[in-house]
This record gives structure tokens, C-alpha cells and sequence, in this order.
């Protein structure tokens, strides 16, 4: 049923003129991409990756082979496709890494705790349990399965320049198909685990991801420049929803995997949920804090949060007169004037601090766990992302 809603949303929006408006952002600073890389030799092989089965699956071998035929246009799933295998400056299977830094951080439950059938301390491999390491695999097919889907142009903006009006068509095929078949064994995998905690914690998490998406796309098709209905406290409850569910409650569910006590699993979902608005919030900022020599001209979002931040503390009825300023005279939004008038007040310097206050409650909430080179990978990993 979620996934009929998310295909009902998408084609909401292609049908109202929005074009490929991602759901995850990609700015992350360069220290952040240092320390996962360090922490990814932490966990054992690297199953943060998307499940390489699955990768090398004769079903997605032909997908791939299809795939090259939209080599030469824009269409947005070959930088996905790209992405998902290498990408030196962005982090797309990071949560997979997360979930299996918290399993192993946490470590096996008191013995009193397991009964006959549960795993034992030795059916862990570098400290980590199978199934939580089948678990990470799941968080990552879901999170990369909707990638895949939003990876869908806008045909009726597509250009001579973007590619083939054909291949374009074929690529949003292949989109649709290739997240399906993600997602299904996304499905599968999750079964698998045979917990029904689990399972009810990580369906609810694909459904928080489209409750999420369904109001990014509402916000994105009303003219938010002029209406002050988003404010900061909105912001995070559906942030949270897109950016942070799955994550948090995937980290929730490691514990619960591992036969934690709920103490332990709040702890890890809280790490999920800071962690995840934190790095939002950091993408958000990094038009706004770092100054750009690229001649590519500048666009952000109005729903990012400085903008949010922004509008909320200047009012709306100066927010509307700087909108006008910021105009040229063929009516068109000059982002590179209205960024710096955004920068001059506080919205820029409000949203620092949330990022950090984000960034120290992830390091709070893993405190509790004992020392080791997993929890540290944590702490830095939290640290990173309140770094501009």
C-alpha cells in the first residue's frame, strides 16, 4: 500500500510540472566522506554497500545492460546508477554503515537475555550478528529502491538537450522497474530476519518515508516563497519522516535483533533519528556557508531549513518585500542576490546551531555503550556532520 501511494505521488508530481526533486540531498563535507570511509573498515567486509547479491543478480545485470543505452543524455538514473557503485564525493550507502557500527557498538545482550534459539555471542562475525548484517542490506535496498524511483524526468519540461525523447521515456521505465525490484527484495530480505518486531518497525519506516515524500512534494508544488505555513518545528516532524525513520528505526531494530532491552533500543533509535537531522540540516547549509567558484548559476529550495529559519525570524511581510528585490527584470528569481540577503540575517547562523545541538544528542544518546573502535566511529561520524 506504500508503495501505491509513493507511485501516486511521484506522478503527482510529474504531472504538475516539478522536475526530479530528490529526496535526499547529496552536499556532504568532505570530512564526513574521511571518517566513513575509516569507519567502513571497522565492520568486517564491506556489506555497507548495497547488497552485492542482489547487485550481481542476473536480473539487475540486465537492467545494467539496458541501462547503457542512456548514456549521452541527462536522464537523473545514470548518476544513480553511478552513484550506487562509486561516488567520491557523496555518501549513498552510508546508513547501511550506521546500522552495523550500532550493532557492533552495542555488542551481544546479557546471556540471561537469549533463550535456545537465539544467536549466540559466537555466531558473530567481527562482532556482528548475521542478521543485523542482512539488516543493513534491507535499510540500504530500501533507501537506494527509492532513490531509484525518484530518478524520474518530467517529460513534459524534457529538451532536445536532455537526450532522446525515447530514451527519456525508456529511462523512467527502467526507474520505476529497477526501484520494484530493490524494493521486492528489500521485502524479501526483511522476511528473512523471521522477527515481527522487525518487520513492523522497518514497514513502518517505508511508510514514515511516504508520508515524508507526499509533503515535500505538497511544498514544492505550493508557492511557499509567499506563505509562512512551514515553520522550523514542521520542518523537523517531516524531515524526520523522509530523512530520519528509516535510519533510526533501522538502528532500533539492530538492537532488537540482538535481544536488547528497550533502554538500548530508544538509545540507538535517537542516535538514527539526531544523526539523521543533522546531516540534513549540514546539506541544507552548504550553499549558504561555503562560497562557490563553479560559474553554474545558484538555486535552493525555499523548504531548506536557513530559508525556513530565514523567513521565520525576518516575517512575512519582509520576506515577501526581499523576494521582490531579489527579481530581475524579466521576472526571474535572482538566487545569487537573495542568498545573500539570507545570509545577512540570523536564519543561517539558527540553523548551525540545530545542527549541532542535533549532532551532540547522536553523541549523547551512545554514551551508554561501551568504549570501543565502533562507538568511536559513531562519535566521529556525529562530530563530522556539525562541520561546515
Amino acid at each position: 500500500m506504500s508503495l501505491i501511494w509513493f507511485r501516486l505521488s511521484c506522478i503527482s508530481l510529474l504531472n504538475r510540472g516539478q522536475r526530479n526533486i530528490s529526496i535526499f540531498s547529496n552536499a556532504t563535507p568532505s570530512n564526513l566522506n574521511k571518517v566513513v570511509s575509516d569507519a567502513e573498515k571497522i565492520v568486517g567486509y564491506p556489506t555497507s554497500f548495497v547488497s552485492l547479491r542482489c547487485l550481481l543478480s542476473d536480473e539487475l545485470s540486465n537492467v545494467a545492460m539496458h541501462v547503457r543505452k542512456l548514456v549521452g543524455t541527462k536522464h537523473p538514473l545514470l548518476s544513480t546508477a553511478r552513484g550506487l557503485i562509486y561516488d567520491s564525493r557523496n555518501n549513498l550507502q552510508m546508513r547501511g554503515l550506521v546500522v552495523l557500527l550500532m550493532s557492533k557498538a552495542a555488542g551481544p545482550s546479557q546471556p540471561s537475555q537469549h533463550t535456545a534459539s537465539d544467536h549466540l555471542p559466537q555466531d558473530m562475525v567481527s562482532g556482528i550478528y548475521p542478521s543485523q548484517r542482512n539488516l543493513a542490506e534491507v535499510t540500504e535496498l530500501i533507501y537506494t529502491a527509492f532513490l531509484v524511483h525518484r530518478g524520474i524526468i518530467n517529460l513534459k519540461e524534457w529538451t532536445n538537450s536532455d537526450g532522446p525523447l525515447k530514451d527519456m521515456q525508456f529511462g523512467n521505465k527502467m526507474s520505476v522497474l529497477s526501484g520494484d525490484f530493490l524494493l521486492a527484495n528489500a521485502c524479501t530480505g526483511l522476511a528473512q530476519l523471521n522477527n515481527t518486531k522487525v518487520v513492523e518497525l522497518i514497514s513502518s519506516a517505508i511508510g514514515d518515508l511516504v508520508q515524508g515524500i507526499y509533503h515535500e512534494i505538497h511544498n514544492s508544488l505550493e508557492d511557499n516563497s509567499l506563505t509562512d505555513e512551514i515553520n522550523m518545528v514542521t520542518w523537523e516532524e517531516q524531515t524526520f519522516l523522509s530523512h530520519g525513520a528509516l535510519l533510526a528505526k533501522s538502528c532500533q531494530a539492530a538492537m532488537e535483533l540482538a535481544k536488547h532491552d528497550k533502554d538500548a533500543q530508544g538509545l540507538a533509535y535517537k542516535y538514527g533519528k539526531h544523526l539523521s537531522l543533522g546531516h540534513k540540516l549540514n546539506s541544507d547549509l552548504q550553499l549558504f556557508v561555503k562560497s562557490s567558484c563553479s560559474a553554474d548559476p545558484v538555486t535552493f529550495s525555499f523548504n531548506s531549513a536557513p530559508v525556513v529559519f530565514h523567513r521565520q525570524i525576518v516575517g512575512q511581510e519582509r520576506w515577501c518585500h526581499q523576494l521582490q528585490q531579489a527579481k530581475t527584470i524579466g521576472r526571474q528569481m535572482d538566487y545569487t542576490k537573495l542568498r545573500s540577503t539570507i545570509k545577512l540575517e540570523k536564519g543561517v547562523t539558527s540553523t548551525i546551531d540545530l545542527c549541532r545541538y542535533h549532532g551532540n544528542k547522536a553523541l549523547e544518546s551512545i554514551q551508554c555503550f561501551p568504549s570501543s573502535e565502533a562507538r568511536s566511529a559513531l562519535e566521529n561520524i556525529a562530530r563530522a556532520v556539525t562541520k561546515f
